[in-house]
């Protein structure tokens, strides 16, 4: 099913991110993630490109055993870096083979090294022109984009990264999934913004948990230098250890869920990091036993 469609048809949407895992003996703890959270009914979920496309091969392995494993919608992210026109038509060609049928277009985080975005030969030099392509040769797939609430790093000049979201949107991308925010204000303005500029498609937040002190340096390191509130920095700090952390981004995480929810916004995109532990308890702050609920 079309991510739009689905989008369309519930209130609230929950939806969820995993990525390839590096080494062979994570596949079976991620599949036992899976396992976890299928009963929670999520709405799809997504699997990443590792920086430069480095994960390339297991991020087709994981989405293809993901589709034909189980019952779930499943969107695979596909970025401008490190591929050319032909490589992007083949990955296309062969997501099309085995029913997968919804696409995030990215540019894509440069390899580590470069130090700035070059546009690979006979490559996209912007998602707009990737959305573009795949609307053109592949019709019947969905497209997402992505958004940033707080800024993108490489676009100080916040009225032109909403020109370039809405070049992303008039090529033709379906819905726009945010990088993502600790402060729900910072969104809201965000879709204000979107509604300004005339972007109609849903936008979807982008939430993550923090579960420990260094996964929180890793978040702003690695999600476009995400702002951290003061608020919460203190509550880290007051946790000490990494399970009292864990229940600190938990329940920050499960207030961000629940003021989305009261504010009908269309979608949530839990950033999960391979583990089921945080959602699960999410779900159970909510009171709620599956994504189904939302939709009541």
């Amino acid at each position: 099913m079309l991510v739009k469609d689905i989008l369309h048809s519930q209130k609230t949407c929950i939806s969820y991110e995993f990525f390839p895992p590096k080494l062979e003996a994570d596949w079976d703890m991620l599949f036992q993630t899976i396992s976890d959270l299928i009963p929670l009914e999520p709405a799809y979920v997504s699997v990443t490109y590792g920086a430069g496309g480095s994960t390339r091969d297991r991020t087709h392995e994981l989405l293809v055993r993901i589709q034909e494993e189980t019952d779930l919608t499943v969107v695979s992210h596909l970025t401008c870096v490190g591929s050319t026109r032909d490589d992007i038509h083949a990955i296309l060609s062969k997501y099309a083979e085995h029913g997968i049928e919804n696409i995030l277009a990215l540019r894509g985080d440069l390899p580590k090294g470069q130090t700035h975005w070059e546009q690979p030969e006979n490559g996209f030099a912007y998602a707009a022109d990737l959305v573009a392509y795949i609307k053109k040769h592949f019709p019947e797939i969905g497209v997402g984009v992505a958004g940033f609430p707080e800024g993108h790093p490489e676009t100080p000049n916040r009225l032109k990264e909403i020109d370039y979201l809405k070049a992303k949107v008039d090529a033709g991308a379906d819905y726009i999934v945010s990088q993502l925010f600790f402060e729900n204000r910072d969104f809201y303005d965000f879709c204000e913004r979107c509604t300004l500029a005339h972007i109609n498609v849903p936008v979807i937040a982008g939430v993550m948990p923090i579960t420990t002190k260094r996964s929180m340096v890793r978040m702003a390191e690695l999600a476009a230098g995400a702002r951290i509130p003061a608020r919460l920095l203190k509550s880290v700090e007051r946790a000490g250890s990494d399970e009292y952390v864990e229940r600190v981004g938990v329940h920050w995480a499960t207030e961000q869920v629940r003021d989305l929810i009261d504010n009908n916004t269309r979608g949530i995109h839990l950033y999960t990091l391979n583990c089921s532990t945080a959602t699960l308890r999410i779900y159970q702050s909510l009171g709620i036993s599956s994504s189904a609920q939302l939709s009541m």
